[in-house]
């Protein structure tokens, strides 16, 4: 699915495409909608500069019991521990 931004909501809110797509990702995030990982990717730019922008604004981390075991997970996949 594609979303088109009409170049005037652009001109009129002052955001390139990108800050665009990153005020987007961060809405879905701070609403629960999209996870760290999902929102960054959409975003663009890498899950700790992502972290970075959403402390900056104050916006809590979405991390839970799950989301720890799930790292660990990927941590032991990946041989690390």
């Amino acid at each position: 699915m594609s979303v088109i931004v009409p170049d005037e909501i652009l001109a009129t809110t002052g955001l390139s495409d990108s800050e665009m797509k990153q005020e987007i990702a961060i809405m879905l995030f701070a609403q629960e909608k999209l996870t760290l990982a999902q929102a960054s990717r959409f975003a663009g730019i890498d899950r700790m500069t992502f972290q970075h922008i959403l402390a900056s604004r104050k916006i809590p981390v979405h991390y839970d019991v799950s989301d720890f075991e799930k790292d660990l997970e990927n941590l032991r996949d990946m041989g690390r521990l």
